[in-house]
C-alpha cells in the first residue's frame, strides 16, 4: 500500500551514481514543503526522528539507513543506482583531483601505499588501465559492495536507475517515484519542477550554469559509457570479478556477454 504524505522520506544513493543530483534536488524540495532534510551517516551522524511527530527528509550516500527505519510503516525510502562499469569510469576520473571537502578519503596518508594518499597514488599510475584497475580494488569494491547489500525487495523502498532518470526528460518516470513515495499531488508537482531545473538536460544544460561542486563532479552524466570508454583488458579484469554482480543488479543477463559489445576501446 502506497503510504500518504509519510512522515519519513529517504533517499539512498552511492558514490557516483546521482548523489550530488538527489541531494539538491530534494533539499530544495524539503525546502519548498517546508520538511527540513538531514544528511545521515552511520556512526558519525545516525538517523533520528524528532518528536511531535514532524516530517523529515533523510539522506544517505551510502544507502545504509538502520533496520527500525525499514520497518516503519511511516517511511517511505528511494534508494537509486546506477551501472557499476560506470561508476567505475566516473570514480577513476574524478578522484585524479577531487578536493578535500566530501572526499577525505582520497587525502589521507597510506601506509600500504608508501605514505602517499589515494589521489597522489592514482595520479602515479601511467595509464588509464592500471588507474582503472586500482579504482576496481578499492573505492569501487566498496561502492559495489554496498549496491549488492541493499535488500531491493524491502516493502517501504522504491527502486530506481540513474540511467532512467537522465532519460526522463519528461519528468514521467520522477513523477512516479514521487507518487510512490507517497507525496500529494502538489507535492509531487512541486518535485517535478525542481527535478528539472536541477538536472543536466534541464536547467543545467548549459555548463555556465553549473555550479563549480557540479562541474568538479559531473564529466559528462552520460550512460553507457563503458561501451565506447572501458578500456578491454579492464572490462576483461571487471568481468571476472564483479559479472555476477551485474546479474544480479540487473545490468546484465550473463557475467560475461557483455564484453562482444565493446566498442572502440583499447
Amino acid at each position: 500500500m502506497i503510504l500518504t504524505a509519510p512522515r519519513l522520506l529517504a533517499v539512498g544513493t552511492h558514490h557516483k551514481t546521482g548523489t550530488l543530483w538527489m541531494r539538491a534536488v530534494f533539499r530544495q524540495l524539503g525546502r519548498a514543503i517546508g520538511v527540513p532534510a538531514h544528511v545521515v551517516y552511520p556512526t558519525t551522524r545516525p538517523a533520528k526522528v524528532a518528536p511531535g511527530g514532524e516530517r523529515a527528509i533523510l539522506m544517505s550516500w551510502s544507502s545504509r539507513f538502520p533496520d527500525w527505519l525499514h520497518q516503519r510503516p511511516d517511511a517511505r525510502i528511494l534508494h537509486l543506482v546506477r551501472d557499476p562499469r560506470d561508476v567505475l569510469l566516473s570514480g577513476a576520473r574524478y578522484h585524479l583531483d577531487a578536493a578535500p571537502e566530501g572526499e577525505q578519503f582520497l587525502h589521507e596518508p597510506r601506509a600500504d601505499l608508501g605514505g602517499r594518499t589515494y589521489q597522489q597514488h592514482l595520479n602515479t599510475l601511467p595509464t588509464p588501465e592500471q588507474r582503472l584497475l586500482f579504482e576496481m580494488r578499492e573505492k569501487h569494491a566498496e561502492t559495489l559492495a554496498e549496491m549488492l547489500a541493499w535488500d531491493a525487495a524491502a516493502p517501504n523502498t522504491v527502486e530506481a536507475r540513474y540511467e532512467d532518470l537522465m532519460a526522463d526528460e519528461e519528468g514521467t518516470r520522477f513523477r512516479e517515484i514521487l507518487r510512490d513515495l507517497g507525496l500529494p499531488e502538489p507535492e509531487v508537482e512541486t518535485g517535478l519542477e525542481i527535478f528539472w531545473a536541477r538536472s543536466l538536460f534541464g536547467g543545467l544544460k548549459d555548463p555556465a550554469a553549473r555550479i563549480r561542486r557540479i562541474r568538479e563532479h559531473v564529466a559528462s552524466g552520460r550512460v553507457a559509457r563503458w561501451r565506447t570508454e572501458l578500456p578491454r583488458a579492464v572490462a576483461e579484469a571487471y568481468a571476472e570479478a564483479h559479472g555476477e554482480a551485474l546479474v544480479t543488479l540487473g545490468y546484465e543477463d550473463h557475467p560475461t556477454a557483455w564484453l562482444g559489445e565493446l566498442r572502440h576501446a583499447a
